[in-house]
């Protein structure tokens, strides 16, 4: 998890954030509950469409473009629109500003959303954190970078510090690609970050029993 010094060991992140969860000095922010968060996620139809290390690349792409006729932020069509289609949770992360670094007033909202991946009801389910950011001076391909760096700290803290398993998680930074208000870019909602459900864990398939050896072959008998 990235804090407000990186040079932090897991370790020490993990007490920290714990403490301030227990000491419940997190700050003012509120926090949704993990019922909320659940309500959310839990209405799960059928998978996502979307290959995300296509769509990584998509972004890069998009974001590094210099189109002569770009409509500009409020008409910039959404790069992934297929994503409005999975059960989804809006989350109010607070960062440092142009880094990672989750301020500590927002520690329990990612707390809550590890109590919600690990609900019952969500553990047969695979999802996707999606980082966005709001349009501002920097260049989209800036904030594409950025935003895909904060997906990736989310990440690193549900695994690291929380233990959910690596494998349920994609993060994907989609930048100013896909506003969640096109109508107002700069809006601070364009910052928060999403947690999507995507697809059911795959199964894994059953190991194979080892094949019995083979009898060894009887050497002929000696002739005396």
């Amino acid at each position: 998890m990235m804090m407000r010094t990186t040079g932090h060991t897991i370790a020490g992140i993990s007490i920290a954030l714990g403490l301030a969860l227990l000491t419940g000095t997190a700050g003012a922010q509120t926090a949704p509950t993990r019922d909320d968060i659940v309500g959310k996620l839990n209405h799960f139809e059928e998978a996502g469409e979307v290959d995300i290390p296509a769509l990584k690349l998509q972004v890069m792409e998009r974001a590094k473009a210099r189109i002569k006729n770009d409509p500009g932020p409020v008409n910039r069509p959404p790069i992934a629109p297929d994503l409005a289609k999975l059960p989804t949770f809006n989350a109010q992360i607070q960062f440092d500003a142009d880094t990672p670094i989750i301020q500590p007033e927002s520690y329990q909202t990612v707390g809550r959303i590890a109590d919600a991946l690990v609900h019952a009801s969500l553990l047969p389910y695979t999802f996707l954190i999606v980082g966005h950011v709001e349009s501002n001076q920097k260049t989209r391909e800036a904030n594409a970078i950025l935003s895909q760096r904060r997906a990736d700290a989310i990440r690193d803290v549900l695994v690291n510090t929380f233990k959910i398993s690596t494998k349920r998680l994609q993060p994907i930074g989609l930048g100013e690609e896909q506003f969640l208000d096109r109508a107002k870019p700069t809006s601070a909602l364009n910052g928060q970050l999403q947690i999507l459900t995507f697809a059911k864990v795959p199964e894994e398939a059953p190991a194979h029993p080892a094949a019995a050896p083979a009898p060894a072959a009887k050497k002929p008998a000696k002739k005396h």
